[in-house]
C-alpha cells in the first residue's frame, strides 16, 4: 500500500472517529446550564464588539468632520467606512436581540423543568407518605375524637353546675321590695305618721309681729316646721 493510500486511509479513520464522537456528544446533547452559559459569553462579545463598532464610527465621524471640504475625497472615505460601520453595528444589535431571546426562552425551559422535576419528586413522596394510611382508619379516628370532645364538653359542663337549691332571682328581688317597703311603714308608724296639713294660710316669716303673743309665736313656729318636715319626706 503506498504512502499516499495510508494516509488517505489514515485521514478517513480519523474522520469517522471524529464523526463517531460528535453523534455521541449531539447524542446526550449540551445541558440546559451550558448552553446559557455559551450565549452569556456570546452576548458578552458581541457587546464589546458593539461598544468597538461605536467608537470607531466616532473617530470616522471626527475625520470626516477634520479634512471637511479641504480634503474631500478623505472626509467621504470616512463616511464610507463610517456607513459600513453602522452596517455591522445594526447586524450585530439583530444577533444580539436574537441571542437574547433565545437565552431568555432556554432560561424559562430550564425553569419549567427544574419546577416539574421537583413537583414530581413532591409528588411521589406524598405517595409513599399516605401509602400506610387507610381511609377508613382515619374516618374511626375522627369519629372517636368528636365522641371524645362531646365527652370532654359534658364533663366540663358537669364541673361547673352549682351545687345545691336554685332560687328564682325575680323572686328575690321582689321579697327584698316588701321587705324594704316594711321597714319604711315602721319607721313612719314610730314618728307618728305624717302630720297633718294646716288649713289655715300660714304668717309671714319676716318675724312676730308687735300685737301677737308669745303662745301664737310658739304654735306658727311648730306648724312651720311640721311642714318642712313634710315636704322632705314628700321628697
Amino acid at each position: 500500500m503506498s504512502k499516499v493510500s495510508k494516509l488517505f486511509k489514515g485521514s478517513s479513520s480519523s474522520s469517522s472517529s471524529s464523526k463517531a464522537k460528535h453523534h455521541h456528544r449531539s447524542k446526550g446533547g449540551p445541558s440546559a446550564q451550558e448552553a446559557i452559559h455559551r450565549l452569556r459569553e456570546t452576548e458578552e462579545m458581541l457587546t464589546k464588539k458593539q461598544e468597538y463598532l461605536e467608537r470607531k464610527i466616532e473617530q470616522e465621524i471626527a475625520t470626516a468632520k477634520k479634512h471637511g471640504t479641504k480634503n474631500k475625497r478623505a472626509a467621504l472615505q470616512a463616511l464610507k467606512r463610517k456607513k459600513r460601520l453602522e452596517q455591522q453595528l445594526a447586524q450585530i444589535d439583530g444577533t444580539l436581540s436574537t441571542i437574547e431571546f433565545q437565552r431568555e426562552a432556554l432560561e424559562n425551559s430550564h425553569t419549567n423543568t427544574e419546577v416539574l422535576k421537583n413537583m414530581g419528586f413532591a409528588a411521589k413522596a406524598m405517595k409513599q407518605v399516605h401509602q400506610n394510611m387507610d381511609l377508613d382508619k382515619i374516618d374511626d379516628l375522627m369519629q372517636d375524637i368528636t365522641e371524645q370532645q362531646e365527652v370532654a364538653q359534658e364533663i366540663s359542663e358537669a364541673i361547673s353546675r352549682p351545687f345545691g337549691d336554685t332560687f328564682d332571682e325575680d323572686e328575690l328581688l321582689a321579697e327584698l321590695e316588701e321587705l324594704e317597703q316594711q321597714d319604711l311603714d315602721d319607721r313612719m308608724k314610730s314618728m307618728g305618721g305624717l302630720p297633718s296639713v294646716p288649713n289655715s294660710k300660714l304668717p309671714s316669716r319676716h318675724g312676730p309681729r308687735p300685737s301677737e303673743s308669745k303662745t301664737s309665736t310658739k304654735k306658727r313656729v311648730e306648724e312651720e316646721d311640721d311642714m318642712h318636715m313634710l315636704a322632705s319626706w314628700a321628697t
